[in-house]
């Protein structure tokens, strides 16, 4: 049976853009405007499920008590840890690390930032935790409040793209995206 997932990408961060990675930046007044505005529409899941990271999870908390449905932290739908670029601009990488920072947009699975997270492990454990949600609570419309790498991931195996183009995706602040993953471990995207 079919898991019904929606993803939602945490609002703007305290410290701003760039690499955050496992950085545990709390939101602004302005990223929580963002998050409220996206779930205005009045939308009911049946259970949210949550990086633990604060810029996540403290609106997951929120929206799950609103709703009165379960809530889980799920460690693995964290963000790619970045290693020694963590809290680096794509800016400042241009000026000390332009070279491997190509590589990493170009080649993101040959090439792992200094002391990094390894992108097939990213990939690893991101679909595990899926593939476990979808075994959990299959027939279910289930939230995902996590990071721009996990829903990058996701969104580019869904639309069948090549899997170094993941990092081509876009995703902004705060943007919902529908999936749905099947026992065989099919995942496509929802209009």
């Amino acid at each position: 049976m079919t898991v019904y997932l929606e993803l939602l990408r945490h609002g703007e961060t305290e410290l701003g853009g760039g690499l955050r990675g496992s950085l545990d930046d709390a939101l602004t007044d302005t990223g929580w405007a963002q998050l409220r505005a996206a779930v205005a529409d009045g939308t009911r899941w049946d259970r949210i499920i949550s990086s633990p990271l604060q810029r996540c999870a403290h609106f997951a908390q929120e929206l799950a008590a609103q709703q009165g449905i379960p809530l889980r932290l799920e460690p693995r739908l964290q963000e790619l840890h970045f290693g020694a670029w963590e809290g680096c601009s794509t800016a400042d990488l241009m000026q000390t690390a332009a070279a491997e920072l190509g590589q990493f947009w170009n080649e993101p699975y040959a090439f792992t930032p200094p002391q990094g997270e390894p992108l097939s492990d990213f990939e690893a454990r991101v679909l595990a935790a899926v593939e476990q949600v979808q075994a959990s609570h299959a027939g279910e419309q289930v939230l995902l409040v996590t990071h721009g790498g996990v829903m990058r991931l996701l969104l580019a195996r869904a639309r069948g793209l090549p899997r170094n183009d993941l990092l081509q995706v876009a995703v902004g602040h705060a943007e919902r995206f529908k999936l749905a993953l099947d026992e065989h471990g099919r995942l496509w995207e929802r209009t």
